[in-house]
């Protein structure tokens, strides 16, 4: 050939129209799943704190206003923990999580004083608002780390509390049995919850991937199913042709010399190239067909030029069937010479074969005709010296 498809434009990607082409990656449902499922749980997270500390700990302060050491202290830290619990609330509804480590500080430095500020007979009742609340912001600026951090941080809370305990002189028995009651009942549901949405979201992840796994294998076997139907349907396209020439042959009702039997054998041949070359998985499948046929055309003795200019854009196996048969069975007459081309865009397609008129000794090819199934468009023009053959494909 004197125009070779290898020194061509730059190849796009082959595109496979096969049901596993169609597939998403397997780990995105899993992905979006455990996203769902930890939205969920963070806001079922932010709720209780802020609610709890709005609906509990706001009416108990209020209420022990005047018994309270240092009042303006445990407001004060009230409204900075309130802030606090609003913006780690935002940065987790937001899909982000808060830094921990600032408004971690921030938290214990609010629960030391409001401990030293609530006074020794305020310590075990609701006004010392930070026995039950502070173990939920806790876990806001935890969201998504280790369960350990957590556990530290609430040993830090217990901590803090005992040593307001004894600072304020509360060592008696029934105050530290209190204390130890107050250290379990407080602590307990906030690492139920935070355990049990990290936990949930894992189990999440873990079913969605296992069914993302699951269709993926069926998929796959819809997939080679498809395979099997397209090669069988490939061998039953080619046999139809072949076993008829092959069947003349064998009975002798085809005589070998004849010129239009050659042209069939021809034919048939060029049809079972194109699609053996069809199944390649190649950069330019459509070029790859064609320069097939071509070459077989070159083999039988028939001087051929190829030109191919742009590059074609990934097309279905039955698009790129219906833009090569037709030149595939133009080849199999042309006699002395042919000149095949092919001009690509994004949106259009043209393969165009122009050879010498058929002899009339070896009988009239088909007459000026235009066919247009909805996807590729045919025109075969004749005036008496050439033949034209051209397909076109654009873009709907």
């Amino acid at each position: 050939m004197s125009a070779d498809l290898d020194a061509g434009p730059v190849a796009v990607p082959r595109v496979d129209p096969s049901p596993a082409s169609l597939s998403p990656p397997d780990d995105v449902p899993a992905v979006d799943v455990a996203r769902a499922s930890d939205r969920g749980a963070r806001i079922a997270a932010v709720a209780i704190a802020l609610v709890w500390h709005a609906v509990i700990g706001l009416p108990a302060l209020l209420g022990s206003w005047s018994e309270l050491a240092a009042p303006a202290v445990v407001t004060a830290g009230w409204l900075v923990v309130a802030a606090t619990g609003g913006y780690a609330g935002a940065r987790l509804l937001g899909g982000a999580r808060p830094p921990a480590l600032p408004l971690v500080a921030v938290l214990l430095a609010v629960d030391a004083a409001v401990f030293a500020a609530s006074g020794r007979e305020l310590l075990f009742t609701a006004a010392n608002w930070v026995w039950g609340t502070l173990g939920w912001f806790f876990v806001l600026v935890l969201w998504g780390r280790r369960i350990p951090w957590l556990l530290a941080l609430l040993a830090a809370h217990s901590l803090i509390a005992l040593v307001a305990l004894l600072g304020h002189g509360a060592t008696a028995p029934a105050d530290l049995t209190r204390y130890a009651m107050y250290v379990y009942g407080t602590s307990s549901l906030p690492i139920a919850v935070f355990t049990g949405a990290a936990v949930i979201t894992g189990l999440a992840r873990q079913r969605a991937a296992t069914a993302a796994a699951t269709l993926a294998v069926a998929a796959e076997r819809d997939a080679a199913e498809w395979a099997r139907r397209e090669r069988q349907a490939r061998l039953a396209l080619v046999s139809g042709a072949a076993e008829e020439v092959l069947a003349e042959l064998a009975d002798g009702g085809g005589d070998p010399a004849d010129p239009l039997v050659q042209r069939r054998c021809v034919l048939a041949a060029a049809r079972l190239r194109r699609l053996i070359a069809e199944s390649d998985d190649v950069p330019d499948p459509l070029l790859h067909e064609l320069r097939a046929a071509a070459d077989l055309a070159e083999r039988n003795g028939l001087p051929i030029d190829l030109v191919a200019i742009g590059a074609p854009p990934p097309l279905p196996v039955e698009v790129r069937r219906r833009l090569v048969d037709p030149p595939t069975a133009a080849l199999a007459e042309a006699q002395r010479w042919a000149r095949l081309t092919v001009v690509a865009g994004p949106d259009e397609v043209v393969v165009s074969l122009v050879t010498p008129e058929v002899d009339d000794s070896a009988g009239t090819g088909p007459p000026s005709r235009v066919e247009d199934d909805g996807q590729v468009e045919h025109v075969q023009e004749r005036d008496g010296e050439i033949r034209w053959t051209q397909t076109r494909w654009r873009r709907t």
